[in-house]
């Protein structure tokens, strides 16, 4: 009888000490991430970075779940946003507006912090910047507001451009407004503005090889997702065709392309991460008002203006804030 007592006790004594370990355990949070294509691990890249030097580290205190769309936003996106919450994830994170807006249509309860590069008041992710209204805040680039100045910068480099091509998925909203703010600069500075609309990679691929230098001047990127997802593919034809490419990523340049003019993505995803934490700590998304990041950097690869045959013009390259050479 008295080995039964002790034996209970001890057993009782064990299961205590177990309860205590794993009471002193740090919660490991859950965060699904979604993003288009590969030039937007650039952002999640900057979220570790972030997360990181607010103390968080990844695996002993998150872990990151990424879905990858491959430019596919609206069918993947929101059906990984719905396992997402379906399996109970502490919060989801988004890299671009057309993830967000999927997430947003595909969920009802779960937090979502956004990074946006199309005004997330004008396509109605949030209220306002102060007051979210909602489940949702984050951090707004401008990329798709610099649409016109990017058209702009491309005029100065080649002086002569007379038509300019575009790609992009004409269903995505950030690609539409994009391409609007395109179209009306193109029309103020003389230039044609070549718009293509393409509902598959396949019809991208296919287009973009049609190309013919004789018949466009330059290719022009705007705010599309699937677009983005090819830039390599768009960039090797373009070098072949010795075609110029402006683009709205910064790694496009450093991958071959022509010249961008756009924020760093890396800085976006290190500043988002101050809003991950505070959801995980209990903060509502409705509390934290949306931050603007406006760093905005010209880069221009001297490399890839020799491979097709074009001189920089000394003006653009004396304000440029990286020359790749």
């Amino acid at each position: 009888m008295k080995r039964k007592i002790i034996r209970f006790v001890l057993g009782v004594m064990l299961l205590g000490l177990s309860f205590a370990v794993e009471a002193q355990q740090p919660k490991v949070y859950r965060i699904g991430v979604l993003l288009p294509g590969d030039a937007w691990y650039e952002t999640v890249d900057g979220l570790r970075a972030g997360l990181k030097e607010l103390g968080l580290e990844e695996r002993k205190h998150f872990t990151l779940a990424i879905r990858d769309t491959k430019g596919d936003v609206k069918s993947v996106a929101e059906e990984a946003a719905r396992r997402f919450e379906q399996e109970k994830f502490d919060l989801i994170y988004t890299t671009s507006t057309n993830v967000t807006l999927a997430a947003r249509r595909a969920t009802t309860d779960i937090p979502i912090v956004f990074c946006a590069g199309t005004d997330p008041v004008v396509v109605g992710l949030v209220k306002s910047f102060a007051n979210t209204g909602g489940r949702l805040t984050g951090v707004y680039n401008p990329v798709t507001d610099l649409t016109a100045k990017r058209l702009e910068i491309l005029k100065e480099i080649i002086p002569k451009v007379r038509r300019v091509v575009t790609f992009y998925d004409p269903r995505a909203s950030t690609a539409i407004e994009s391409s609007k703010l395109a179209r009306a600069a193109a029309e103020q500075m003389g230039i044609e503005f070549v718009e293509r609309h393409v509902a598959s990679a396949d019809e991208l691929r296919d287009g973009v090889g049609a190309l013919r230098a004789e018949d466009v001047d330059a290719y022009f990127a705007v705010s599309d997702a699937r677009a983005s997802s090819q830039a390599q593919m768009i960039i090797d034809t373009a070098r072949v065709k010795k075609l110029p490419t402006m683009f709205d990523f910064l790694s496009h340049v450093t991958n071959g392309g022509l010249a961008s003019y756009s924020v760093s993505f890396h800085e976006v995803g290190r500043v988002s991460a101050k809003y991950v934490q505070r959801v995980l700590s209990g903060r509502k998304p409705n509390d934290m008002p949306v931050e603007g990041v406006d760093k905005i950097d010209l880069v221009i690869n001297l490399k890839a203006a020799k491979q097709i045959g074009l001189t920089i013009p000394p003006s653009v390259l004396a304000r440029a804030d990286k020359v790749i050479r």
